[in-house]
């Protein structure tokens, strides 16, 4: 999941150079799967009846955790006066499945672990924020409502961590519900870039780089839920997703030249620091 998080958000960002739209990267994310989703159930022999109940379950969280999750995390970056701020907010959605697993499935919170998504957390801040970069001055002295924005999505992934473990519990099989909310979050996307008038010509080079983030995401979200399978708590899956930025910092730096100053550094090893804490 770590390695699959770390490419994806580098053609992502590749992507960006060359001028792709949001809409048409985070469809990629979800339409692309799809297929290999059904290639993999069918392959498993899994049933694609998993109940009325069920299906109504994963809608809603497709509609109110996957996609509006990712509406509010774009909109809380474009108005945050430094786009760190906002996804220090929304990456902390560790924090809270943790704590929240706990309670709703009585999953161990070791004393050790929790230090360790303290420091993953603490340092991912260090790398996020970039106290050189304003986006305006104005939203910045008089608005606040990119907060609001953070936590929604913060409570969106959290949300959505959450019930993934609830799907696990009750046995639906997860290429069966991947499948599932893949394809729903799609038309959701789809609807919008539909209704918007938003262009999908891409050139060649464009559409290998989407296919490719595409491909990716699927092997993300399959080991996330693999790991959530297996993990005791599901926030030590979270941890591991959000201690991914360490590496995509140093790796931007290499292919794209972006900046890495002494508090970045500082903050890819004080994350390291947490993540191997979390794995001895």
């Amino acid at each position: 999941m770590f390695i699959s998080s770390v490419i994806m958000y580098l053609l992502v960002r590749k992507a960006q150079s060359l001028k792709i739209t949001n809409s048409i990267v985070n469809i990629a994310m979800f339409l692309v799967p799809c297929p290999i989703y059904l290639t993999l159930m069918i392959n498993q022999h899994r049933s694609f009846g998993i109940g009325t109940f069920n299906l109504f379950t994963i809608f809603l969280a497709a509609f109110f955790f996957s996609y509006l999750g990712n509406v509010f995390s774009l909109k809380s970056i474009k108005m945050a006066s430094n786009p760190g701020y906002s996804l220090i907010i929304s990456k902390s959605y560790v924090v809270f499945t943790s704590i929240a697993s706990i309670f709703l499935f009585q999953a161990p919170l070791t004393l050790k672990n929790s230090i360790a998504i303290g420091l993953i957390v603490g340092f991912s801040a260090l790398i996020m924020i970039n106290k050189q970069r304003q986006i305006n001055k104005t939203i910045k002295n008089n608005n606040t409502g990119w907060l609001i924005y953070a936590f929604g999505a913060f409570f969106a992934w959290g949300g959505l961590a959450l019930a993934s473990k609830y799907w696990l519990n009750i046995g639906i099989p997860i290429t069966s519900r991947l499948f599932y909310l893949s394809m729903m979050v799609s038309a959701m996307i789809g609807s919008e870039i539909i209704i918007t008038k938003q262009s999908l010509k891409l050139n060649k080079i464009s559409l290998l780089f989407i296919l490719g983030i595409g491909i990716l995401a699927m092997f993300f979200n399959l080991f996330m839920q693999i790991g959530y399978q297996y993990a005791s708590n599901p926030g030590y899956i979270n941890a591991v997703n959000a201690s991914s930025i360490s590496l995509v910092t140093l790796l931007a730096a290499f292919f794209f030249k972006d900046e890495l100053n002494l508090q970045k550094i500082i903050g890819v090893l004080g994350v390291t620091g947490g993540l191997i804490l979390l794995f001895i």
